[in-house]
């Protein structure tokens, strides 16, 4: 534990940063267009990524100096071995009052109550078509059917909320965009439409990028929404909801709505790159100084230091986007 607990993570914006998001690998079980370009990507040899215990470690750090709420990611998560014991290790931490598990589902079925068991009870998946053939041609997999089937285990099984993330993809799943949302009118999901960013390479073509004010154009036919009001750990997406709806709409528009105001978040590379902000490559080692034994204070010295040195906002355009150069895969969604 560190000696002074009132050290808090506050940047130059007076931005309190309490909101951790880390991936434990670069490795996933999908090829999606927009994630993974036509050459193989170098994967990250498995001592260079984070081990458990190291992240466990980075994380108690980070509850000292005042973060509340981590969230798992990859690649996929759930494709590295030992993360269940990993996940209840980190749902124990004295501080933490929320831990969330993002997933592509592939492999949420079969292991809802390994899941359960260790602690987890907010799931976000990544699914961005309701139709089989689809699902194939993007992801390279023709596991649809194993992924909705896992979404309504999840929901039996009280998981809550369960969040579908939908990233909006002109001549992908432009014309599924009002399917998704009645889906929040039968079921208690919140769906989550994302603007496609920019992020790493992908097999994506840039067409004008589908952005938030269209999808509510879009989705406007099913009728009016409503504002809900964010909770205490919410992220960037504005919330809404349709009249008599069992679940909600959430929009996140990095290009067309910046958010960066209001933005809360720290994340951890799988090869242990603490990031003060996902559009941008600047990054600050933890890994080396973790392996030469540096001691929680300087752990503590290096998570402020990243603080200090977040933007006041992210470099993204509408009309000339400056990209990121690495992986989604190796950063976190």
């Amino acid at each position: 534990m560190l000696p002074n607990r009132k050290l808090k993570l506050i940047d130059a914006y007076n931005r309190q940063l309490n909101y951790l998001r880390i991936s434990i690998t670069d490795r996933c079980n999908l090829r999606c267009v927009y994630c993974v370009p036509h050459d193989l990507i170098p994967r990250l040899p498995h001592d260079e990524i984070l081990r458990y215990e190291e992240i466990l470690r980075i994380a108690r750090v980070g509850v000292d100096l005042g973060i509340s709420k981590v969230r798992v990611t990859g690649g996929e998560p759930l494709v590295r071995k030992g993360v269940y014991e990993f996940l209840a290790h980190l749902t124990q931490i004295n501080g933490l009052a929320d831990v969330a598990l993002t997933t592509n589902g592939i492999f949420l079925k079969e292991n809802i109550e390994k899941i359960k068991s260790a602690g987890i009870r907010r799931i976000n998946i990544s699914l961005d078509t309701l139709d089989r053939k689809k699902y194939a041609q993007t992801t390279g997999v023709d596991k649809f059917q194993q992924v909705w089937e896992g979404i309504e285990l999840a929901r039996n099984s009280g998981f809550y909320p369960i969040k579908i993330n939908v990233v909006a993809l002109r001549g992908i799943n432009a014309d599924e965009l009002t399917n998704f949302a009645k889906l929040s009118i039968s079921y208690p999901f919140h769906i989550r439409f994302i603007e496609y960013m920019p992020i790493g390479k992908s097999r994506m073509t840039f067409e004008p990028p589908l952005l938030i004010p269209e999808i509510k154009e879009r989705i406007s036919s099913i009728g009016k929404l409503a504002h809900v009001k964010k909770g205490r750990y919410d992220g960037p997406a504005e919330r809404f909801k349709f009249e008599g709806a069992q679940g909600e709409i959430g929009f996140i528009g990095a290009l067309s709505h910046h958010f960066c105001d209001a933005c809360n978040r720290l994340r951890l590379t799988a090869s242990g790159q603490l990031r003060p902000c996902l559009l941008s490559d600047h990054q600050l080692d933890l890994k080396l100084p973790l392996r030469n034994g540096c001691s929680d204070k300087e752990l503590a010295d290096i998570l402020l230091a990243a603080v200090r040195t977040k933007p006041s906002n992210h470099n993204l355009a509408i009309k000339d986007p400056v990209g990121v150069h690495c992986q989604m895969s190796s950063i976190g969604g």
